[in-house]
């Protein structure tokens, strides 16, 4: 069931992620770069979602809220990093 519409956004979040990669190569500064591999998880969850609704599996739901949860405690954890403290703080 590959819709017009799937197809454009497939390729707008495409076009989304080559902007993320562009930003993590050439970021100018650390947190520039953690807020784009913050994005680019957020893609991927949208990824994951429109393709669930695109073949009407209900798994691909799972691997993105799975996905979303991993990509928060990453986020988390870079921060704290950055931030000079320790993880257990």
């Amino acid at each position: 069931m590959y819709t017009p519409i799937f197809v454009f956004l497939y390729f707008a979040l495409l076009a989304c992620c080559s902007l993320c990669l562009y930003r993590i190569w050439r970021g100018p500064t650390p947190p520039d770069r953690t807020v784009a591999i913050d994005i680019l998880g957020i893609l991927l969850v949208g990824f994951a979602a429109i393709f669930s609704a695109s073949t009407g599996k209900a798994y691909f739901m799972n691997v993105a809220l799975a996905w979303a949860l991993l990509s928060f405690i990453g986020t988390l954890a870079l921060a704290k990093h950055m931030e000079g403290r320790n993880f257990d703080d």
